[in-house]
């Protein structure tokens, strides 16, 4: 089976499972990698929907700032 076939199929198949109402699409938080800008450790961040800068505290060295 091709990726071309494939595709086609998995489309079919969504498309049934939403017209079934037993698929439900829900959109949630985003979650941001984000590198500290003074330790430069990563972090995992965690944005509502619709909101593209959010506040935290690096887990390392807790210095507080806004995601890009």
């Amino acid at each position: 089976m091709s990726k071309q076939a494939m595709r086609e199929e998995a489309e079919r198949l969504i498309r049934e499972t939403m017209e079934r109402k037993a698929l439900v699409v829900k959109q949630g938080d985003t979650r941001i990698m984000t590198t500290c800008g003074k330790c430069g450790a990563s972090n995992k961040v965690s944005a509502p929907k619709g909101v593209a800068r959010v506040s935290f505290t690096c887990k390392e060295c807790g210095h507080e700032q806004v995601t890009l």
